[in-house]
């Protein structure tokens, strides 16, 4: 099933007018709190956005900025996920997943030598779930507390967010929402409940509904990988 998608990298540049509009009627079907001028402008700001189609009919994408972030004698490579979306008659399709997993693969190939962050603020717990089903360790975590990767979040964004930030909760807590899921889509049905992802994400972001972001990272390295992602990591090997 997964070769009836099509998967493209673009520059936010190299996008044609139809394509970004296109977008944008995509994402305002199923979020709320937005205007075409917040989508655009946080668009321009990414480094690049990853697309899937079917019969070239736009199905999904996720944004992606790129930086190097330096304290002191620490530089890191980070990968911050922004807008994500995908049409919820294809979330069955995993060409999305597969496709992000190898373009952080050839990131990483990149400045080999930079350890690889994933930073992603969460509105909504299906995208909490790619947490689990990518790594190993990551925070916020519901068993696991590990002090380092909380106070790399923290200072990553205050960085990002500023005021907006809450360091006690974890969460960006915009006093406006810049975007929240449409009721149609945001609630986890009873099977979802049942997952304790799913839970924890709802303890640790209540005020989901409003566009309130839990401040999530991971390392991306092959040894925080689950087998999958890890074997799909490493095919950028071979793409490069």
């Amino acid at each position: 099933m997964e070769d009836q998608y099509q998967t493209h990298i673009y520059a936010p540049i190299e996008l044609s007018t139809q394509q970004r509009n296109d977008m944008w009627a995509l994402y305002q079907s199923w979020y709320d709190a937005s205007s075409p001028k917040l989508f655009f402008d946080d668009l321009s700001k990414k480094t690049e956005v990853l697309v899937v189609s079917r019969h070239s009919w736009l199905v999904g994408f996720t944004t992606i900025e790129t930086f190097t972030w330096q304290r002191g004698d620490l530089s890191l490579k980070i990968v911050y996920s922004g807008d994500t979306i995908v049409d919820p008659s294809h979330w069955g399709q995993q060409a999305l997943a597969f496709a992000w997993i190898r373009r952080v693969g050839q990131i990483k190939l990149e400045q080999p030598q930079l350890p690889l962050y994933w930073l992603l603020v969460v509105k909504g717990h299906r995208t909490f779930k790619y947490l689990p089903t990518f790594s190993r360790t990551f925070y916020p975590h519901w068993k696991d507390r590990n002090e380092e990767l909380q106070e790399l979040a923290d200072e990553l964004a205050r960085d990002k967010f500023g005021r907006h930030y809450n360091p006690g909760s974890g969460v960006v807590e915009f006093t406006r929402s810049r975007g929240q899921l449409s009721p149609a889509i945001a609630e986890p049905s009873a099977s979802e409940l049942r997952k304790e992802c799913v839970r924890f994400f709802l303890s640790k972001n209540p005020n989901f509904r409003v566009g309130h972001e839990l401040v999530c990272i991971c390392a991306l390295e092959e040894s925080n990988m689950k087998p999958l992602p890890q074997r799909l990591f490493r095919q950028a090997a071979r793409t490069v």
